[in-house]
């Protein structure tokens, strides 16, 4: 089953506060397209074209100079507030 869902930032942080609780230790797939809902992740797999193009935390996909996470996250930036 595959829900979409508008949600004002606040709401949103709830979502991601109540999915980490939800899931505790055991192994949750996230998927999202909206990088900043990313950076709650324990790992991050970036795809492009139907490819796996990176892996890993936030902190370090942002690290990787000319990868496609950081491209997407810098250029989406201003909308992250």
């Amino acid at each position: 089953m595959i829900y979409r869902v508008a949600i004002c930032d606040d709401d949103q942080n709830e979502v991601f506060r109540k999915f980490n609780e939800i899931a505790g230790d055991k192994t949750a797939v996230y998927i999202s397209h909206r990088l900043a809902s990313c950076r709650f992740c324990d790992k991050i797999t970036v795809f492009d074209a139907g490819q796996v193009v990176q892996t890993g935390r936030h902190d370090e996909l942002l690290g990787q100079e000319g990868g496609r996470y950081s491209e997407l996250w810098y250029a989406l930036a201003q909308y992250y507030g």
